[in-house]
């Protein structure tokens, strides 16, 4: 059952990249400019910085 499972997310995944031909680049998230990517970077020092807190 975790085999289908994982064959159907890897098939689902995938079929944005499936519905044209032809190999470009999608720029997602740039569209939402510097901000947006700070910001996750951000979050993520700070998961980070949890996590190794929790961990010592």
């Amino acid at each position: 059952m975790k085999t289908l499972a994982a064959t159907a997310a890897a098939i689902l995944s995938a079929a944005p990249a499936l519905a044209h031909d032809g190999a470009h680049m999608h720029p997602h998230g740039a569209e939402a400019g510097p901000g947006a990517i700070l910001a996750s970077l951000a979050l993520l020092a700070m998961v980070m910085g949890a996590v190794a807190y929790w961990r010592r």
